[in-house]
């Protein structure tokens, strides 16, 4: 099973690893810094070894990149992992708003049930099952997460369980929430907020998150 260096240190964009398996164009490491799709959160983009990762992809606690075919990689290579640092940076920042406003809706609406998200380079969305609009709830959900931005708090990010690889993150006033993303150091660093919301179909609200 790969160790994920991402959890340890996500501030991190290089990394020397050795590759574990080869199958036609998709391998193993058995260490990564390159965060693959999950939770909403997209993958990150870089090369290993020099080549460009085309995709990354859970299977169970495992990360299967795919390379272009004839990368001519094998078991036991010694290879350079480098990140697209402001990107993920940037996915970090985002995530880190989107769970926040997750968190200050389910304690505004009880009960409120979460059907989807995505958190892209230029924003981020949380589609709820909801049957009234959102909108009026969305600025003073903006200025609680700005004002936690402004607080600049520390946030905790470790292990619920680390044989099942069950994560958390917390900050003050917030009991911890289990996510398994890549998680920025303090609130500080998210940037001021601007949200927007949508109506992607009956009975579906969406909140757009975007950093200024």
């Amino acid at each position: 099973m790969v160790e994920k260096i991402f959890w340890q240190d996500p501030y991190l964009s290089r990394l020397e690893a050795t590759v574990a398996s080869v199958r036609d164009n998709h391998i193993t490491l058995d260490r990564t810094i390159f965060y693959a799709f999950s939770g909403g959160q997209e993958s990150d983009r870089g090369t290993i070894g020099g080549r460009p990762v085309v995709s990354a992809g859970k299977q169970g606690h495992e990360i299967i990149y795919t390379l272009d075919a004839g990368h001519g990689l094998k078991p036991g290579d010694l290879v350079g992992i480098e990140i697209d640092w402001p990107r993920r940076y940037r996915l970090m920042r985002l995530h880190f708003a989107c769970e926040l406003v997750l968190e200050l809706v389910y304690r505004a609406h009880p009960g409120i049930e979460k059907i989807g998200a995505h958190i892209a380079e230029e924003k981020a969305r949380i589609d709820f099952l909801s049957g009234e609009s959102l909108a009026s709830l969305l600025p003073e959900v903006a200025a609680q997460v700005n004002a936690l931005g402004e607080e600049d708090r520390a946030i905790i990010s470790d292990f619920s369980d680390r044989a099942t690889e069950k994560r958390f993150w917390a900050i003050d006033g917030f009991s911890p929430v289990p996510c398994g993303g890549t998680h920025l150091k303090r609130t500080g660093e998210i940037g001021t907020v601007i949200l927007k919301r949508k109506n992607p179909g009956k009975g579906k609200e969406r909140i757009e998150i975007r950093l200024e």
